[in-house]
């Protein structure tokens, strides 16, 4: 597997489909990594139409290392995404993502509009228990052990596991890290998903959406869905007048059918369905 230092920060990622090929950048959500069963076969698919499809570990995911720089954790990965690219000489890339993804897309996007020649987003997570839900599991689940235990307590927080478990550097790195300062970062991070009434989504401010120029497609959510509400996707479009906004390809309880699938310990992931996004995707590349 292919790694490339950005920043500082060393990235784990693949290529699939011809070299030379327009690009299309794919970020899951969560901490989750390439690997995690729907990711890989959403980009195979990709380049089956033509695509020079991106797949990559964030940083603090999968085999990728740990960082504790940036405003918030997905500002951080989103310049990440965007260096990226860059160092890969990818050109304009079609930027795709969803859940924490579409968070990491959107701001890499507004960021380097440059880099960006389509956006696609879908489940955008928001609103107040939406929001509040990361800040609890990302932020104050390892901030809670570190202030009892310090950093050794915090090798078992659930956030960090995998991470841990596929990157030692990352596992070195936090353990390392002075407790206080770690303790800081999280609280820094986890004031980033305090609900707003002037945008939607963390780090984003309304003039980042109207740097948003290039082609959007927003999915639009699912009433069923707390973490990803249906309102916030409609918010989203808003703010991105132009954007086609469109039903996904997949059941109305998509989200809630896969975490309890995925929960239950079956071996399921919560992205299998996103390669059903592929017709819908390729031809809005090719229109736009």
């Amino acid at each position: 597997m292919p790694r490339i230092t950005v920043d500082g920060i060393g990235l784990e990622y693949e290529l699939h489909g011809p070299e030379g090929a327009p690009a299309v950048a794919l970020t899951p959500g969560g901490r989750f990594h390439m690997d995690t069963p729907g990711i890989r076969e959403f980009a195979q698919e990709l380049a089956k139409g033509g695509r020079r499809a991106l797949i990559y570990d964030r940083p603090n995911c999968g085999k990728s290392d740990a960082c504790l720089l940036g405003e918030s954790e997905s500002e951080m990965q989103a310049e990440a995404l965007a260096g990226l690219i860059k160092a890969l000489d990818l050109g304009p890339t079609a930027i795709i993502g969803g859940s924490g993804g579409s968070r990491v897309s959107m701001l890499a996007a507004a960021r380097h509009p440059e880099i960006c020649s389509h956006l696609a987003l879908w489940w955008i997570s928001g609103e107040p228990i939406g929001l509040m839900q990361l800040a609890t599991y990302y932020c104050g689940e390892a901030a809670g052990l570190c202030s009892a235990g310090g950093m050794e307590a915090v090798m078992n927080a659930t956030s960090w596991a995998e991470n841990f478990a596929m990157s030692p550097t990352s596992k070195d790195y936090i353990r390392n890290t002075d407790p206080a300062k770690f303790i800081a970062v999280m609280q820094k991070w986890a004031s980033a998903y305090v609900p707003s009434d002037i945008t939607p989504v963390p780090g984003m401010k309304p003039v980042d959406f109207a740097r948003l120029t290039m082609p959007t497609i927003v999915f639009r959510s699912h009433t069923s869905d707390l973490s990803h509400t249906r309102t916030t996707s409609e918010w989203v479009h808003r703010l991105i007048p132009h954007s086609q906004f469109l039903d996904p390809p997949w059941r109305d309880d998509e989200w809630n059918y896969q975490s309890g699938r995925t929960a239950s310990g079956q071996g399921h992931s919560l992205f299998i369905s996103w390669q059903k996004l592929t017709p819908v995707l390729l031809d809005f590349f090719a229109k736009g």
